[in-house]
């Protein structure tokens, strides 16, 4: 159990992301979890409304891949959970203690950004609702999510999943140091 328990080394995982693309182009398939979407709303019947939905048929088996990232994260939560929680650094706790976030204590998100009880404050509410649709918009614009490009596409030698690559890292470092600390501030 304390194997499994354990973070897997980076060349471990490294080396089964490898095999796992490896054996996605062999069969001819490419991963990404923004395509479940179009999947999912191509089976509800928004095929019969624009012809961008019509192809869900050849993308059913990526269904399976959410469906398994779901299990997985239940399973390892819920029965691979060692107790030492998420460990984060001083520097960050301190930096979100001075915009008035709690720190994690050893979970993924602060309840008082992503808990059922910021759900009451208005500006909560407008961060979620701005953060989705700029993410929904910007996977379509981007042609794909950070993990098909991050994964499928540079594994594949994609410049545009390249460029989409790039343009994550850099909207991330515009979103810590300049617009989270305009919102929080």
């Amino acid at each position: 159990m304390e194997i499994i328990q354990a973070p897997f080394p980076w060349y471990l995982s490294g080396f089964l992301i490898g095999l796992v693309m490896l054996i996605l182009v062999y069969w001819g398939k490419t991963f990404g979890m923004s395509t479940n979407l179009k999947t999912v709303c191509g089976m509800l019947g928004a095929d019969k409304i624009s012809s961008f939905f019509s192809d869900w048929q050849s993308q059913k088996w990526n269904l399976l891949v959410a469906l398994g990232t779901v299990l997985g994260g239940y399973v390892a939560a819920h029965f691979l959970d060692n107790g030492t929680g998420i460990q984060i650094s001083q520097s960050t706790i301190d930096l979100l203690q001075t915009y008035g976030i709690e720190a994690p204590n050893g979970q993924y998100i602060p309840n008082s950004v992503f808990g059922l009880e910021a759900l009451s404050n208005v500006k909560t509410i407008l961060l979620l609702l701005v953060g989705g649709i700029l993410i929904g918009f910007g996977t379509r614009y981007a042609g794909g999510c950070t993990s098909g490009h991050a994964i499928t596409g540079l594994s594949n030698f994609q410049l545009p999943s390249l460029i989409a690559v790039i343009g994550f890292f850099i909207g991330g470092l515009i979103m810590t140091h300049v617009l989270f600390p305009f919102i929080f501030g």
